[in-house]
């Protein structure tokens, strides 16, 4: 099986503690994980005011194939991810060659601005989504939903375990397990 490519957009203002969780457990989990900025300021400032520095910038990626794009959330960083175009399009450019999207807290927001959430059953932070659905959508208040190759969760209390269900997803319930097991939970 080959390495599993992972792609997470890191905006201004993210929420670091679920930014931070995805990007260490799918490390740990033995993916390929990519962090790109949405601009060429690799330097991100997140939401409570944490550092963080992007491996690469947005628009050197959007040819890149990746077997998931995750997207962190936090405001106003799901905002700015939500802005962003190119974004909507690879999102949709990832799930039409059979890869998966994740979205949590407010991130959503930019699958349902994308069209992604139409039809599909997802989570959000509360007041995000379920207040401004998709068409069709179904809000379920639950902490990770995986609607098809669409997952979403609610916010950082929920991150280990939306985390741990894309790499699941990515790589089995034995890598799964074993990275689970490392946390102590």
């Amino acid at each position: 099986m080959s390495q599993k490519k992972v792609l997470i957009p890191l905006a201004q203002g993210c929420e670091e503690l679920e930014a931070v969780t995805l990007i260490d457990l799918l490390v740990r989990a033995e993916i390929d994980v990519v962090t790109a900025s949405l601009d060429n300021n690799r330097t991100i400032t997140a939401s409570r005011g944490v550092q963080l520095i992007a491996q690469t910038a947005l628009e050197s990626v959007l040819q890149t194939p990746f077997d998931l794009v995750v997207l962190p959330g936090g405001l106003p960083g799901a905002d700015h991810l939500n802005k962003d175009i190119r974004l909507h399009q690879f999102l949709k450019e990832v799930v039409i060659s059979g890869g998966y999207i994740g979205a949590i807290c407010a991130a959503p927001k930019v699958l349902v601005s994308a069209g992604l959430l139409e039809g599909k059953q997802a989570t959000s932070f509360p007041g995000v989504i379920d207040q401004h659905p998709a068409e069709g959508m179904t809000f379920l208040d639950q902490p990770v939903v995986v609607d098809g190759q669409i997952i979403t969760s609610r916010g950082p209390g929920t991150a280990i375990a939306f985390t741990l269900t894309l790499i699941e997803m990515l790589v089995g319930a034995s890598k799964r397990a074993e990275v689970q097991a490392s946390l102590q939970i």
